[in-house]
């Protein structure tokens, strides 16, 4: 199926929203993602896909120093994994490439580390745009639309998963999620992981205060990225399978 933008057997083109600098460190398959090709997909395992943005992405770091790459060393005897991290995304463009990869990859596990959620993607004639921060079209927005279009983004992640009967995980960038969902009841949430940038920390939230920058100088680096990993498989490794 195909409508404008969306579509659920094509993944959205990635190679426009990878930062020029340092591109030399990024193994990119041809839709700019890192990972490995899917066509011809392989099979006999089942497949993780990870989503999220730069920090999925692992901007500024080589291909052996991001939390995806530490976590794809876990039970690669059943799993495989698909770094879907777009540099820049917004939870609209995580679903959009959720839905996209549905007949290419057919996910069984999926991981979203949903980014600030005061981003947007815009879907204009023939191009798209990621939103953030003092971009104008985002000036009318408060932090209760921003909830409430994070809410519809995280109803179509379960949706999705109801429907291709797939385990979800979810991980949260910044406090505005724990401090605005938690009265919620959402039982989704329950099961989630709020230990947010930038604490990462294995022993809970203790804020992290030795340097770990990663290459561009912007966003965490390799001791970060291992400590996360470390995080997630402490609270979900039983469930990974």
């Amino acid at each position: 199926m195909k409508i404008g933008h969306y579509t659920d057997s094509d993944l959205p083109d990635n190679l426009n929203n990878i930062p020029e600098e340092l591109t030399e460190l990024y193994k990119l398959n041809s839709k700019g993602y890192r990972c490995p090709e899917w066509t011809p997909m392989p099979d006999g395992k089942k497949n993780v896909v990870v989503l999220g943005c730069s920090h999925t992405f692992g901007q500024g770091l080589a291909e052996d120093e991001h939390w995806v790459h530490y976590l794809s060393k876990f039970k690669t005897d059943i799993l495989r994994y698909w770094n879907l991290g777009s540099p820049g995304a917004s939870g609209d463009r995580i679903v959009r490439t959720l839905y996209g990869c549905e007949k290419i990859i057919f996910p069984k596990i999926i991981i979203v580390c949903w980014p600030e959620w005061s981003r947007r993607e815009r879907l204009l004639n023939h191009t798209t745009s990621n939103l953030a921060g003092a971009d104008e079209p985002l000036r009318y927005e408060t932090n209760e639309t921003d909830q409430g279009n994070f809410l519809k983004n995280i109803f179509f992640v379960e949706k999705f998963a109801e429907k291709n009967q797939c385990k979800t995980f979810h991980c949260f960038a910044q406090d505005d999620y724990t401090d605005s969902l938690d009265g919620l009841g959402l039982m989704v949430l329950e099961e989630s992981l709020k230990n947010t940038w930038p604490y990462w920390s294995v022993t809970g939230r203790e804020e992290i205060t030795e340097p770990s920058i990663a290459r561009d100088g912007k966003h965490y680096g390799k001791e970060h990225h291992e400590r996360f990993a470390k995080v997630f498989l402490t609270k979900f490794a039983y469930r990974l399978k």
